[in-house]
Formats: C-alpha cells, sequence, structure tokens
C-alpha cells in the first residue's frame, strides 16, 4: 500500500482477516506506521462498519475501553459489568469523561439506547449488546435510507461523523474536534475509500 491508502479483507474467507489502516492521524508525532486491526466475529457491511467504528473509537481496547480522559476507572472490565454498574460507576465518578465500550457510549446516548432496546439495569454490557446498541446508533444516522438510496454515502459519512468523533466531517476534522480532547483519527479521503470498499454498490 502505498499514499496512505488502507485496506482491508471484505470476505469472510479471505486469506487475511485483517483491517490495514494507517495509524498516523492518531497520533502525529513519530514516523508513519500501519497498524493491523483484527476484524473480529461477524461479517457483511454492517459488521465491516462496526469494526471501521470500533477501531476509531476504541482502539486495541475494543469493547473493554473507557475513554482515556477517565481518572476513575470501573472496578472490572465493562464487559464483566452489569448497565447498573455502568450507571453507578458513572454516578460515583461524576466531574470526568465516561464514555465507555467499543463504540464510546457517553451516559445520555446509553440510557436512551438501553431503553430503547428494553435493556434492564441488570443485563451484562457484553459485546453483544453493545453491537445490539452500536445498530440502534447506526440506523439513527440513516443506515436504512443509506443502503435504499435515499441519501448518499457523503451524507451518510457526515451522519456517522456526528455520533462518532474519531471519524472527519468533510471539513476533515471531527464534528466534536477539541471537546474533552476528541479528534478525527482518519483523514476524510481514508474514511471515503473504506466506505467506498464496505459498500461498494452506493452512490457517493
Amino acid at each position: 500500500m502505498q499514499g496512505g491508502d488502507i485496506s482491508f479483507a471484505l470476505l469472510p474467507d479471505a486469506p487475511q482477516n485483517r483491517i490495514h489502516l494507517d495509524q498516523s492521524m492518531r497520533k502525529r508525532a513519530g514516523a508513519m506506521r500501519m497498524r493491523d486491526i483484527p476484524l473480529g466475529t461477524g461479517s457483511g457491511p454492517a459488521a465491516y462498519l462496526k469494526h471501521l467504528i470500533g477501531w476509531a473509537e476504541a482502539g486495541r481496547k475494543g469493547y473493554d475501553a473507557v475513554q482515556l480522559g477517565a481518572r476513575r476507572l470501573p472496578g472490572k472490565p465493562p464487559t464483566d459489568m452489569t448497565i447498573g454498574e455502568i450507571y453507578q460507576w458513572i454516578r460515583e465518578t461524576p466531574g470526568q469523561p465516561h464514555a465507555i465500550g467499543r463504540y464510546q457510549f457517553i451516559p445520555p446516548t446509553l440510557k436512551r439506547l438501553v431503553r430503547e432496546a428494553g435493556l434492564t439495569p441488570g443485563t451484562v454490557f457484553s459485546s453483544q449488546v453493545q453491537d445490539l446498541l452500536a445498530d440502534i446508533l447506526l440506523e439513527d444516522a440513516g443506515y436504512g435510507a443509506f443502503l435504499a438510496g435515499r441519501i448518499g454515502r457523503h451524507r451518510f459519512m457526515e451522519n456517522l461523523a456526528g455520533i462518532w468523533a474519531g471519524f472527519p466531517t468533510s471539513t476533515g476534522r471531527s464534528y466534536y474536534h477539541g471537546h474533552a480532547g476528541n479528534r478525527a483519527v482518519i483523514t476524510w479521503h481514508e474514511f471515503d475509500a473504506h466506505m467506498r470498499k464496505i459498500f461498494p454498490g452506493e452512490r457517493g
């Protein structure tokens, strides 16, 4: 790969089941390097899009990620916690960021999604539950409308960037740039290249 291009295996039976992403936008300092990210379980466009979101938002910590600015971390990995325990951690640690999990759910969003999904405080914040909540956010961003051709790829990308701070808007900057340390971790061009590979038949 050259010039910051990004590529990854789209087919579940592909020989290398990995995403290859340019790390330079995550950390400017030091030499440019390429980062390999396991695709994880699941295949198909929605799963691959969630892999990309997870990389941009959580990095290697994945489903057990907690916002880097949080000074007081939960007592155990998020995937071992119930939703009620996460709410308790949020209440007991005011004045700090609380984005949590692979998709970095912030408290108001988490509570809304839990309510819409019909989950209870006793539900474990497992990888499957996190993926379910992310599916609701994808639909909020217009996933169904995008697949149906009612909105284009770039409009869908802008909508995704309005939800996940790791993605850039068409300006090249995160919609939440500077807020709680947020910034885009890839360029708009790289983001668009990923989306074209995940959704090759969809218009821009």
